[in-house]
Order: structure tokens, then C-alpha cells, then sequence
């Protein structure tokens, strides 16, 4: 019951590997910081919106307490019978995000949304466990396998990203579509083919540009917002300023100004704009090296792992959350465009939050199952 009420409470966790302990306290430390940083950030126009400040952030509780109920319980299972049901999750979630473009829900001129009575699901969130996973099955069985299980599942990765594409989501088509590209390099899928899929990728990617209006002006905002601050450039501005406001060691916490309604969406796509302002770039530093370290942990425990599928699931699943991660602190910065992009366990969501706490126990399991002494002290106990 203890486990239920306070799933960030587990006292068998202190017999895991090392590596699956570390993962699992700097995921409770970047989810822990994410609400506090949520908090902040949605507190004034959850206030001016909704009648409650704490709108946002007791919906975000909800969501992270259920996510954190599958984390654990997907840290316990084996990593073979979660493979077995992970084409036909992903068949399921191919369905779901085929029924956005039929009844799906607008929000801001898309229809990535499924709306069950009040609340709203991102189907092409909750895919990207089940994209790592059968991904990594196919690439890492791409030499064993018959041509016509290759071409199925590449028609079925290519429909999926379309789907995406139309909805409209270049961005998120984009992340899943360079997650698929890495896999594939990691397992080893001739280069040939690589640099193809890759030339493929870029044509459709510009073409998507030159037929979205709003994704150009997104482009040319982020060469030169400053050209027009009061229209395409103005998310890009607003968040340059709040980042800027920090300076050395920030405002202070609740002390943003640039979230009392100058910067748009600033609990979801722009809470990193208003954490740096607050926190300053001693906290944006901070934040970077614990993303850092949460990389070097998932790269350690892929190239400790011997098994090819459960390396490439590490591969799979470090991509999407640390390079979500990045992209999405890179657009509040000015680096990139604007893409959309949810800060994983920072961002107001409970799709990409269940999805990131659901690939990150993902990643605990795989650590488990590669330590080498843990592996031995499992299979002592069963026998």
C-alpha cells in the first residue's frame, strides 16, 4: 500500500545494480525539480485562467503519481515478456494517432489530441516507449529477419511519421523519426540505406516547410526575431529575454517577470525560459549536467549491455529524452526554432509525462538485466 500512496518510496530499490539506482534517483531529482519549476510557472496565469493557481500543478501531480506507479512496475518486469506485447502497443497507438486526423481535438490549430470526457491524450506522446522498443527489435534483429518482416515494419515506421507529419507535427516527427535513424545506426543497418532514409528525411522536412506557412515563419523567426518582435518573433524574444533577465545567478524563485503573460506557453514549451530566469545560469548549468549525467549513465549501461536488442532500447530511449531535452532548452535559448517540444518531467503534460516515466523505467530495466551481478543474483534466487 506504502508503494501505491508514495510510489517515489521503494524500499527494494536498494538492491538493484548501481547503475538502475543511480537512474532512479536522478529521475525522482529531474521530476522533483520539474514540479517546483511548474509550480512557478503556472501559478499567475493558472490564478488569471482557471480561478486556482495550483490548476496546473495538481493535474501534473496526478499524472507523475500514475506515471510513477508504471515506472516501478515496468523496473520489475522482465525485459522478454515486454518485447512480446510491444508490437501490438504499437499497433494500438498507430490506431490512436490515425483517429486524430477523424475525431481528433484541436488545440492551436492542430489536432494531436484525443479528448476522454476532460481530459486530453497526445497519442504520438505515448508511442515513443512502444517506438523504442519494437524499433530496437527490428534493427537488432535486421540481419536475422526476412526481407518481408524488414519491408512491413519500415512501411508501418514510415506511416507512423506521416500520420505525425499530417497532423500538423513536424517537430515530433522529426525527434521520432532521428530516433528510428540512431537505432538503425547502432544496429548496425547498412549506410547505404542510412544516408537514403536521411536524404528522404531532409526533402520531406523541407517540403513540410514550404507548405506550412507557420512553420516557415518559424524558421525565419529564429534567423531574425528581433525583425519582428510583436509577431513570428515574439515567443522567441520573450523567452531570449527571460533567459537574459537571469543573468549570473537569476531572479529568485516565483520572482519571473517574464511569465506574468509576456511569454507564451510558459509552463509547457517555455518553462525552461522561466526556470533560467529564476535560477539564473548557474541553475541552467546545473540543470544541463544533470541532464549530462543521465546521459553518461544510459550510454554507460547500453555499451555494458551484451544484448543487442536491450543496447539498443537503452540507445533508443537516451536519445528521446535527453535529445528532447536539449531541443527543447535549445528553442528557449535561440539556438534552434521553435519545434514544440515538451521539457520531459519539466513540461505541464500528462502524455509526455507518462511517456518519459515510462521509458525511463524502460532504461532501469535494461541496467538491471545488464549487471552482470544482479542477472546472477536473480537467477540464484529462482533456482
Amino acid at each position: 500500500m506504502l508503494k501505491i500512496l508514495f510510489p517515489f518510496y521503494d524500499s527494494e530499490a536498494q538492491q538493484w545494480a548501481f547503475s538502475a539506482r543511480l537512474l532512479r534517483w536522478l529521475t525522482i531529482l529531474w521530476l522533483t525539480i520539474g514540479l517546483i519549476s511548474l509550480f512557478s510557472a503556472s501559478y499567475a496565469v493558472a490564478n488569471a485562467e482557471q480561478g486556482d493557481g495550483l490548476y496546473y500543478l495538481k493535474r501534473q501531480i496526478i499524472w507523475l503519481w500514475l506515471g510513477l506507479l508504471l515506472f516501478n512496475l515496468i523496473a520489475r518486469i522482465p525485459l522478454q515478456r515486454i518485447l512480446k506485447l510491444a508490437p501490438w502497443g504499437y499497433l494500438v497507438m498507430l490506431g490512436l494517432i490515425l483517429s486524430t486526423l477523424f475525431i481528433g481535438t484541436e488545440v492551436n490549430g492542430a489536432t494531436r489530441w484525443i479528448s476522454i470526457g476532460p481530459i486530453l491524450i497526445q497519442p504520438s506522446e505515448l508511442m515513443k516507449p512502444f517506438l523504442v522498443l519494437q524499433s530496437a527489435q527490428i534493427f537488432g534483429n535486421w540481419e536475422r529477419s526476412p526481407w518481408r518482416v524488414r519491408l512491413a515494419w519500415l512501411a508501418i515506421f514510415a506511416i507512423t511519421l506521416g500520420i505525425i507529419l499530417v497532423q500538423p507535427n513536424l517537430s515530433t516527427t522529426a525527434l521520432c523519426g532521428m530516433t528510428f535513424w540512431l537505432i538503425a545506426l547502432a544496429g548496425g543497418v547498412p549506410l547505404i540505406y542510412l544516408i537514403g532514409t536521411a536524404g528522404v528525411g531532409i526533402i520531406t522536412a523541407v517540403t513540410s516547410i514550404s507548405l506550412h506557412p507557420y512553420q516557415l515563419l518559424r524558421v525565419t523567426a529564429f534567423l531574425d526575431p528581433w525583425a519582428d518582435p510583436q509577431g513570428s518573433g515574439y515567443q522567441l524574444v520573450q523567452s531570449l529575454l527571460a533567459v537574459g533577465s537571469g543573468g549570473i545567478s537569476g531572479t529568485g524563485y516565483g520572482l519571473s517577470q517574464q511569465k506574468l503573460f509576456f511569454l507564451p506557453i510558459q509552463y509547457t514549451d517555455f518553462i525552461f525560459s522561466v526556470f533560467a530566469e529564476e535560477f539564473g545560469f548557474i541553475g541552467g548549468v546545473i540543470l544541463l549536467l544533470l541532464i549530462l549525467t543521465y546521459a553518461t549513465v544510459a550510454l554507460r549501461v547500453a555499451m555494458r549491455c551484451r544484448h543487442r536488442i536491450k543496447r539498443l532500447i537503452a540507445v533508443g530511449i537516451m536519445v528521446i529524452i535527453v535529445g528532447q531535452s536539449l531541443l527543447n532548452i535549445g528553442v528557449a535559448i535561440g539556438a534552434l526554432p521553435t519545434t514544440g517540444l515538451p521539457l520531459p518531467l519539466f513540461s505541464y503534460g500528462g502524455s509526455s509525462s507518462l511517456a518519459s516515466l515510462v521509458l525511463a523505467g524502460l532504461l532501469i530495466r535494461v541496467a538491471r538485466e545488464s549487471e552482470p551481478l544482479e542477472v546472477f543474483r536473480n537467477e540464484y534466487l529462482k533456482a
